[in-house]
């Protein structure tokens, strides 16, 4: 059973740094963080963090996001968004269950997955 332990690839944290520039667009498998700068269309079935200095000018598909720094672009997260203080937020979002904390900007509109996934209820004329 060792070995097989051995075998299993570890969990995969990727970082753009603080003062660092990306642009075009990335898929990650694995876990994210962005301290720097994203220019272009970001995607992980992951978990993504945008530090206090983090910014991605582009459209985000996540899991799971964290949101302290500015995110300029529509954010799709399949399961939950915390917007943190410090967040800037100018786009629409698509989310399961979304966190707001006071002082957060928001510029743009919300629709909640769970309410796509619920039929409307039969209109009688």
């Amino acid at each position: 059973m060792a070995n097989a332990a051995k075998n299993e690839p570890l969990p995969t944290l990727n970082i753009i740094g603080n003062e660092t520039l990306v642009k075009g667009d990335i898929f990650s498998k694995g876990d994210f963080r962005v301290d720097g700068s994203i220019q272009g269309n970001f995607s992980t079935p992951l978990k993504l963090v945008v530090g206090p200095s983090g910014s991605i000018e582009g459209n985000v598909t996540c899991k799971d996001c964290e949101i302290f720094g500015k995110v300029k672009g529509n954010i799709l997260a399949k399961e939950n968004m915390i917007l943190r203080e410090s967040a800037q937020i100018t786009g629409d979002i698509r989310v399961n269950r979304l966190s707001i904390e006071a002082g957060a900007c928001f510029i743009g509109h919300c629709s909640m997955l769970s309410a796509e996934k619920t039929p409307e209820p039969n209109k009688e004329k």
